[in-house]
């Protein structure tokens, strides 16, 4: 027995001694503050996009290259984007939201998930009007809503206003998309907001009156539709004719080939702003900077990287569509298509008249 408890007395020492030198609760903690660290000494950025293009990816490698911000994409439709966010809540990773039509940036603010940025260059880069007037959002690109006419059928001097289209002459001629479409219904919430209800009405009513065919397709599917003769004229949004003369398709070549553009101006008659004269609707793909976004600074860098003049000059090239930027270059296929005059209707207008044009679209039975 007094050998058994001299044994114990022997042991206590060296237990408590490989306690207290036991390292690695030390290599533990050291280990996780590197880690925390680390993290911490990341630069990244998390982009929920509705854009599918690849100059879009080509220009997220560059950034990243030229920053060392790293860019983490989540892509998926416009509706499906904003329904994640909500659900995120202050809990969301994203810091920009970036997708096509102004208003859904405009319902993304409305919402409450972007927060204004505060940046000379973005106010130098991007026009008022193709901004938020509170910085919460910010035009990449514009997209002009123009008329497609076929060249052996249609003379371009026939058309010169949007009111045009109206005229029965063009009955069973005009193809255009749903009005389930964002582009449509932004287009309608443009002539709402220089109009009054009535108006904007007959001439919604007329264009259906006119169509050659129920609504289908996108806007390459309404050029298809005049290059067969099914129409004389579409209702199309530039950068698709782009697409299609650029297509690998020699079919698809061979329909934007059998087209002109016409980019129409609007002719006010309403009680709003009566005789006066819009230039051609622009709307844009955009972006904005989360109001819970974890890396705003870097967010930030990232726009105004994406209005820079050499980012600018490469959406024009590669996805055919306007530059916001003033100082970039357009590219050669937009200088073909000549010069015009753009309505400077600030944008946030196409989402506050939005529920209204759709009203119109549903009242007369647009489909």
């Amino acid at each position: 027995m007094q050998y058994i408890r001299l044994l114990l007395l022997m042991t206590v020492p060296i237990i408590a001694c490989n306690k207290t030198s036991d390292p690695k609760p030390e290599r533990a903690a050291s280990k996780q503050q590197a880690t925390q660290a680390d993290k911490a000494a990341k630069k990244e950025i998390n982009v929920y996009t509705h854009r599918h293009y690849e100059v879009d990816k080509e220009i997220f490698k560059d950034f990243e290259t030229k920053t060392g911000i790293h860019i983490n994409v989540v892509n998926a439709k416009a509706d499906e984007l904003l329904a994640r966010l909500e659900r995120e809540g202050d809990k969301s990773p994203a810091d920009v939201f970036i997708t096509s039509d102004v208003a859904r940036l405009y319902r993304a603010q409305q919402k409450g998930l972007l927060q204004s940025i505060d940046s000379d260059m973005l106010k130098k880069n991007v026009p008022s009007h193709l901004r938020d007037e509170n910085s919460q959002w910010f035009g990449l690109t514009k997209r002009a809503r123009v008329i497609a006419y076929a060249n052996s059928r249609v003379k371009p001097s026939e058309i010169k206003t949007y009111q045009d289209l109206a005229n029965p002459k063009w009955k069973g001629k005009i193809a255009v998309r749903s009005s389930s479409n964002i582009y449509n219904q932004s287009l309608l919430a443009s002539m709402i907001a220089k109009d009054d209800h009535e108006f904007v009405t007959r001439w919604a009513q007329n264009i259906l009156s006119n169509m050659a065919r129920s609504p289908k397709g996108n806007d390459r599917d309404q050029v298809k539709a005049v290059a067969a003769g099914v129409a004389d004229i579409a209702i199309i949004n530039t950068y698709y004719l782009g697409k299609l003369l650029n297509s690998k398709d020699e079919n698809e070549k061979s329909a934007g080939e059998a087209v002109g553009l016409i980019f129409p101006e609007y002719q006010a008659v309403g009680l709003k702003e009566p005789g006066k004269a819009a230039g051609t609707h622009i709307n844009i793909s955009g972006a904005g900077v989360l109001k819970t976004a974890p890396h705003v600074k870097e967010a930030q860098e990232f726009l105004e990287y994406l209005t820079s003049i050499e980012v600018q000059n490469k959406f024009s090239a590669a996805n055919y569509e306007y530059p916001v930027n003033p100082k970039a270059e357009l590219s050669p296929l937009l200088k073909s298509w000549g010069d015009f005059k753009e309505d400077t209707l600030p944008l946030s207008n196409l989402g506050k008249y939005n529920a209204e044009a759709v009203k119109i679209f549903d009242q007369v039975g647009w489909k």
